[in-house]
């Protein structure tokens, strides 16, 4: 059996199309990490104003600043808003790094001096800019986070010290809001670390339509547990602690509160008895005293909307989604005129789908239906009835745009292009910017009205695909390949001068996480320029997408569930031994590597399959997932009370005497997502099993582990652990 399936996959290969830069250069680890040699061209998302028509965009010039008004569909510029060396404050010209405008388009909210608190929270300096008057007033004398104007323009909400505030600029005073935030206590108006990390957003507010009524998140994580890490820098190393929840601990408490303006006054929103349960997203509807709120529970298997009303805090039930694994939390409910619909997503026919629901009825409408998953929603006209989104159609591995109207009719395909359509719309959606590559396409910038059309070329890369032809570049084909029980999408990289009679050493790379992707009919590949030096030292360069990742269905995505590791890892060792037949490879010499969710299953990969593979690399790796947080995990694996099995049987941890080949084990350690105990603690049962093994450590680096050399760093202690052992 596995002398034909070899065959069956080799015919694969050989019947896909390829594709191969002529030239003789050879890339160089300080191509890629120091000089920026294969840094393409893009183009901003389009912050298109009011009218659908213009845009406006920063423009640089060494230290001189402006942001200007572009026509959209021409390019042309129509005027200037801003110029640093005119309008500046205290005689100082401001260095912006973002704005954004009041809906009304006569100020601006000027960004500055951006500094990160974790992965996306941003606290920030910020300036109010009249454009009539061309006045800039500081919003407060401290960094701010999520300063954002009411509908009317006469207010800035924001938090500061865990606490929400407003700013009336009518009056220019600052107006609290609450006043019992602390740290690692109590947060209003902001998330909480495991919500901004899981749930994907920061903002924990959102004012009305009518800016009447302030809803905000308050969370009390008094009682989550704490996490510690030093930071080093300085001589007595720095303390670092924050709340973090791990597998099976307790979260913080929400509250759902929302503001009268007028009155000064709060209220709290019922969300039901239960607290150990989710608020994953809050959103106004249309009628100003509504607020929607989004209710799951613990096991994440069950999300139901509530409508809320803002003067009493009183809720209703007006539509629920089960699932008997668990429900994906989106931004695509979306509620239409007349105060009883809604666009909803949803899994309940086994794919992601786009639905027109109306609560008051009961009645729901498919509006793409058919056997492949939705990837989001791109834009919505009321006006029009019209729904824009992207999905995976054609093909798992492509995206294109489609339109449809609200009863599911007049389906179109705007961008007709075999590959992948990343798509920005443009306010209004008359416009939409459309980044679109394949396999071998570099990426095209592209602006498309309404219709699909192709009004005009933002970029098209010409330079940096002229520059790619100097060098010699291995040829890259999709295939698919035999996984445990059944095919897989997978791409492959053959070193430039590929010989089908000698035998080359494969290295493997995949993500493997839930829902994710990493083979797609796009260009760049992951890791896309190493991968290409690697290919030019003689490796063949193979990634497999298993079961549990993306756009293949629910069925296909969530067969992981309980099982975190299992699956995904017959997966990688199947398609491991089945490379290993084809006459080209050398089956003594097979790796893997990953980061992240990645790194967990390389390292779990070298111990189960360490048959069939003689190295591998986890960078960041997820050891045992009783370290990591409650909400990401416990999706997937239920708690470790519930599920200690699921948790121990498919931990790296417990898996170490099968430990036989080369293994390299880095981790970040200021770290606060994976963090570096689950390193400390496989590096003490490594040791403890008396097995061999080498690592690397950044001091002070997270989750990336970047900047200055760093990443010049890691990818040479990487590529000079492969040259040696694989």
């Amino acid at each position: 059996m596995r002398t034909s399936l070899g065959l069956f996959v080799a015919l694969l290969l050989f019947n896909t199309f390829t594709y191969a830069q002529t030239g003789s250069k050879l890339i160089t680890l300080e191509d890629i990490w120091k000089n920026g040699t294969f840094r393409m061209k893009g183009v901003a998302g389009f912050n298109a104003m009011k009218d659908g028509k213009v845009y406006t965009q920063i423009d640089q010039d060494g230290q001189h600043q402006y942001i200007r008004v572009y026509d959209l569909a021409t390019g042309k510029q129509d005027r200037t808003l801003f110029d640093n060396a005119v309008h500046k404050f205290g005689g100082a010209e401001l260095n912006i790094e973002s704005y954004a405008f009041s809906d009304d388009e006569k100020k601006m909210l000027l960004i500055t001096e951006g500094e990160h608190i974790y992965r996306h929270s941003e606290l920030q300096r910020v300036f109010v800019f009249d454009i009539a008057s061309g006045s800039i007033k500081l919003l407060d004398y401290d960094k701010v986070l999520h300063a954002t104007f009411s509908p009317d323009g006469t207010k800035v909400a924001f938090v500061k010290h865990n606490n929400l505030y407003y700013k009336d600029l009518t009056k220019d005073v600052v107006v609290p809001v609450t006043g019992d935030g602390a740290k690692n206590r109590i947060i209003n108006g902001n998330c909480d670390w495991v919500y901004e990390e899981e749930f994907s957003f920061t903002r924990a507010f959102d004012w009305s339509k009518d800016g009447r009524y302030l809803a905000y998140y308050r969370f009390d994580e008094s009682l989550v547990p704490e996490y510690t890490m030093a930071k080093y820098t300085g001589l007595y190393p720095e303390q670092y602690t924050y709340k973090y929840p791990k597998a099976g601990e307790r979260n913080s408490l929400v509250q759902i509160r929302i503001y009268d303006v007028q009155q000064k006054k709060s209220v709290t929103a019922n969300v039901g008895k239960e607290t150990d349960q989710y608020i994953p997203r809050i959103k106004w509807t249309d009628n100003a005293t509504q607020l929607c709120i989004y209710r799951l529970n613990r096991h994440q298997n069950e999300l139901e909307l509530l409508l809320a009303d803002a003067a009493d805090g009183n809720t209703t039930v007006i539509y629920t989604d089960k699932n008997k694994s668990y429900v994906e939390i989106d931004d695509h409910v979306t509620f239409l005129p007349g105060g009883q619909s809604m666009i909803i997503a949803s899994e309940r026919n086994g794919y992601n789908h786009l639905y027109n629901c109306d609560w008051k009825t009961k009645k729901i409408t498919d509006l793409t239906p058919g056997n492949f998953d939705v990837e989001g929603i791109t834009g919505i006209d009321v006006a029009r009835s019209l729904l824009y989104y992207t999905a995976a159609e054609s093909s798992p591995l492509q995206r294109n745009l489609y339109v449809v109207d609200f009863a599911g009719k007049n389906k179109k395909n705007l961008t007709p292009e075999t590959g992948t359509h990343s798509i920005t719309p443009c306010e209004g959606n008359n416009y939409f910017l459309d980044k679109y590559s394949a396999l071998n396409k570099v990426p095209v910038y592209m602006l498309r009205n309404a219709k699909g059309e192709v009004v005009r070329t933002l970029e098209d890369n010409k330079a940096f695909e002229a520059k790619l032809k100097e060098y010699a570049m291995g040829n890259v084909r999709l295939m698919t390949i035999r996984g445990t029980d059944e095919n897989l999408n997978a791409w492959m990289i053959t070193p430039p001068g590929f010989d089908s009679t000698k035998k080359y050493p494969v290295l493997m790379f995949q993500y493997s996480g839930p829902g994710s992707q990493q083979v797609a009919d796009k260009f760049p590949l992951g890791n896309y320029f190493w991968h290409q030096m690697l290919a030019q030292k003689g490796y063949i360069i193979v990634c497999a997408d298993g079961t549990g990742t993306g756009f293949r269905g629910e069925a296909f995505r969530k067969k992981t569930y309980l099982q975190l590791g299992r699956y995904e890892s017959d997966d990688q060792i199947a398609v491991a031994r089945n490379l290993a037949n084809l006459s080209y490879v050398d089956k003594d010499r097979i790796g893997i590597w990953g980061w992240s969710y990645g790194g967990f299953m390389s390292a779990t990969c070298i111990m189960k399959g360490n048959d069939v593979f003689k190295t591998a690399i986890a960078v960041a790796p997820v050891t045992n997932w009783r370290y990591y947080d409650n909400v990401y995990t416990e999706r997937y694996m239920r708690t470790p009370q519930e599920n200690p099995t699921g948790y121990d049987e498919n931990a790296p941890e417990k898996m170490v005497d099968k430990l036989k080949g080369k293994f390299l084990l880095v981790h970040g350690t200021a770290d606060d997502n994976v963090h570096f105990q689950n390193s400390a603690m496989f590096t003490t049962a490594l040791i403890r099993a008396n097995k061999q093994f080498d690592n690397e450590y950044y001091p002070d680096k997270a989750h990336g582990i970047s900047g200055g050399n760093t990443s010049l760093h890691l990818y040479t202690k990487m590529t000079n652990f492969i040259l040696g052992n694989l």
